[in-house]
């Protein structure tokens, strides 16, 4: 187990590094992009994703040469996810919303994590663009910009703002499932948005500016700072099935409070079981 001194060690430093990468962000951010995709068109990736990964690892393997990494470029240059183990390790998004970043629209973020034992022990997600610093350490309370944050206590979908990820739609495979969802979710709740950066919606999730965010198809590195924010915040985390959460397969139900979690876990059941109906219907 790592110390207090120890942890305030490593928050330090990765603090004073998150704000040196940043500025590559910033300078960057008005200015012509090469850019490529990845997974998919949605999925793009740009030079400066590359720099701030390598800023952030190289100084923090200078700094701590027994600490592990799970760094989003890293992972999709090797093809490879490696497992999370009881070592000090950093889950890193170098940019977390790469296309708003392409556009030029202000929701992107580094989104830094340091889990030890399996256990996230501090999360950092900052939007050098609208100078938004959320801060989290385990048992210690979640922050923006120094500010305690606290996630909404609204327990009712109806009065609900809903987070959802619909860019993945573009997906043939889960097209239905998405667009399912989204019906449901835009059928009862009192707003729907779109942020296009996980890490900065669980942070509006965790600040009580949206009760609820929910998307299945995301990376480790997309919301294990978000998570700990969020839960830092008061809020709850599980996974979209109703069970137990797991940073390394993350399918994210993020909400405010308990009650409405159970809400939205019967919301999606329901719209999943439509949409299994009319596949069904299809094929005969």
């Amino acid at each position: 187990m790592a110390s207090q001194i120890e942890l305030d060690r490593y928050y330090e430093f990765v603090m004073k590094l998150t704000m040196e990468s940043a500025k590559v962000i910033r300078d960057a951010f008005q200015g012509g992009k090469n850019i490529e995709t990845k997974a998919g068109d949605w999925d793009l990736v740009t030079q400066y994703d590359r720099k701030v990964e390598e800023i952030l690892i190289a100084g923090l393997a200078k700094e701590f040469p027994n600490h592990k990494f799970i760094g989003e470029e890293t992972v999709s240059s090797n093809n490879f996810l490696p497992p999370l183990t009881d070592a000090p390790t950093w889950i890193i998004d170098p940019i977390d919303g790469t296309t708003n970043f392409v556009h030029s629209f202000p929701h992107t973020c580094i989104s830094i994590a340091l889990a030890i034992n399996k256990q996230l022990e501090l999360g950092i997600v900052y939007n050098p663009i609208l100078e938004q610093m959320f801060t989290a350490r385990r048992g210690r309370g979640a922050f923006l910009n120094g500010k305690p944050i606290v996630s909404s206590n609204v327990q009712e979908l109806g009065s609900s703002l809903v987070c959802i990820e619909a860019s993945y739609a573009t997906i043939p495979e889960i097209r239905d499932v998405i667009l399912g969802r989204l019906e449901a979710f835009v059928s009862i709740a009192h707003g729907i948005r779109t942020l296009g950066s996980a890490a900065l919606t669980l942070c509006h999730v965790a600040m009580g500016a949206a009760e609820a965010y929910h998307t299945d198809n995301l990376m480790p590195w997309d919301v294990a700072a978000g998570v700990l924010i969020i839960r830092e915040a008061g809020g709850v985390v599980i996974d979209t099935s109703g069970g137990e959460f797991n940073v390394m397969n993350p399918k994210v139900l993020a909400v405010g409070n308990h009650k409405l979690a159970q809400e939205l876990v019967k919301l999606i059941k329901h719209a999943d079981n439509k949409t299994q109906q009319k596949r069904l219907a299809a094929m005969q």
